[in-house]
């Protein structure tokens, strides 16, 4: 309840007395005249909210110890990553001032000082001016006027608070400040080089699937997206696909398994791409500004004309029996490679899937996540739940033999589109032990320990039955 009447109530106050107030304060000591303060700014954005920012000032120093202000680094720095060179001079201390000016932390740091209310007559306009001591700040605020303790409410009456100063804990911006000790007068250019947060990176792709010639048009955007806190002006940008170690790594993340799994058999194509030690670079061409709270899109990949197909995957759980049929998945196929069409690595994102409809009207059929995925790698995105395509898969019996279990599955696929078509039918949970096929009616293979699988053909308004008995363990 205190919080919300300080956010409420005397924020609002002080939102409108700072403004009025400013004409009467000094600006802070390290504000530029004009724009920002930085210099020539390189940013390297990694995937896992962490950037690196490179930042070439030029200072004017003299000979000795002097206090140098860097304002415009990130808000969201990590201190302890600053790394500073100077030609002819040393670094003997450095601070980072992250209390940054607001109408909030002006209050707080006016307590035990005296200010000054102004109060208007909402009938006459006429103002008086009563000078008040802050005591506290703790979910409203308290003071001390004309001998008499008040808590500042938002009453409805026109109410403005004027201070007499900036506190000097208080910056107008993030800043960095560095104590420098200069062998000689002159300017010279200096590195600032840091890792900050807030900084980050997704790729999305738009894939137009176009059934008839067996073709899809995939078109790649880069998403940037800034909550740093501070606007990075007309920056070299350089974005890396790669997850980076960090100590900041939280390998306790539990991130639940999706239903529609991407199924990804990796290519072995080397990209025409830069790398750094294992990751890629995907430069943008021209120089750009990463305004704070911003999200802004750049295009790296428009492929046309890339070899692809449709079809049906089902995959059925370990003793899974089904009262009714259930829906196989819709799967789009296409590979990343040169011969395909489309020769380049893929940073993790989502790809969103669009068919023309009877009136060559782009529509949106699903989406899926692909991760990192290298060049020439074979991509089976799911895109939702087919409607005419059935499986119902029954466990007909299971009888135990001896230390083993002899297990009888039987599986219909019914088909109700006009055309024929091809279902990757999987069984799964196989990976607990020795486990062997004893027949099959159709010929599949085994993909893995865990995995047994079948393409089946199911025609044109009709079905097809796959039956199979295994002999496990348990």
């Amino acid at each position: 309840m205190g919080k919300h009447f300080w956010q409420a109530g005397c924020l609002a106050m002080l939102l409108g007395s700072t403004a009025a107030a400013a004409q009467q304060l000094p600006p802070p000591a390290d504000a530029p005249a004009a724009g920002s303060a930085q210099g020539d700014v390189s940013v390297t954005i990694y995937n896992n909210d962490v950037a690196l920012v490179q930042d070439v000032r030029q200072l004017p120093l003299g000979k000795g110890e002097a206090r140098q202000n860097f304002p415009d680094v990130s808000a969201a720095i990590r201190p302890e990553t600053v790394s500073l060179v100077v030609p002819d001079a040393a670094i003997v201390e450095q601070n980072f001032d992250y209390d940054l000016l607001s109408p909030s932390s002006l209050m707080e740091k006016a307590v035990g000082e005296t200010i000054t209310l102004v109060r208007t007559n909402p009938a006459t306009g006429a103002e008086t001016r009563d000078r008040a001591k802050v005591l506290a700040v703790n979910g409203g605020v308290v003071i001390e006027v004309n001998g008499h303790v008040e808590v500042l409410r938002d009453d409805g009456l026109p109410v403005r608070v004027v201070f007499d100063k900036v506190p000097d804990a208080l910056r107008a911006r993030p800043t960095l400040s560095v104590t420098l000790a200069s062998s000689r007068v002159g300017t010279r250019p200096a590195t600032l080089s840091y890792l900050s947060r807030g900084l980050g990176w997704s790729a999305d792709y738009v894939a137009l699937f176009d059934d008839k010639s067996g073709t899809v048009d995939v078109q790649g955007w880069v998403t940037l997206k800034n909550t740093s806190g501070t606007t990075f002006s007309n920056a070299k940008t350089l974005l890396v696909a790669g997850e980076v170690g960090s100590t900041d790594d939280d390998n306790g993340d539990y991130r639940p398994r999706q239903r529609r799994v991407t199924r990804i058999a990796p290519g072995t194509e080397s990209a025409a791409r830069e790398q750094l030690g294992d990751f890629y670079l995907y430069p943008l061409t021209e120089r750009t500004t990463i305004a704070d709270k911003q999200t802004k899109q750049v295009s790296f990949l428009d492929a046309k004309g890339v070899a692809a197909s449709s079809g049906y995957r089902f995959e059925n759980a370990w003793l899974g029996s089904s009262d009714e049929p259930r829906s196989a998945q819709s799967v789009l196929r296409f590979r990343n490679s040169g011969a395909a069409g489309m020769g380049d690595a893929l940073p993790a994102g989502v790809v969103r899937v669009y068919v023309r409809d009877a009136r060559g009207q782009p529509q949106f059929v699903g989406e899926n996540r692909i991760e990192h995925t290298p060049q020439g790698s074979t991509i089976a995105l799911p895109t939702g739940d087919a409607f005419d395509v059935k499986i119902q898969p029954t466990t007909v019996s299971r009888v135990k033999q001896s230390d083993r279990w002899r297990t009888a599955v039987r599986y219909k696929l019914t088909n109700a589109r006009s055309r024929p078509a091809t279902v990757e039918l999987i069984q799964g949970g196989l990976d607990w032990g020795d486990v062997r096929v004893v027949e099959d009616s159709a010929k599949g293979e085994r993909r893995n320990a865990g995995t047994y699988a079948w393409q089946v053909p199911v025609p044109a308004n009709g079905s097809a039955v796959v039956t199979a008995t295994f002999d496990t363990r348990y």
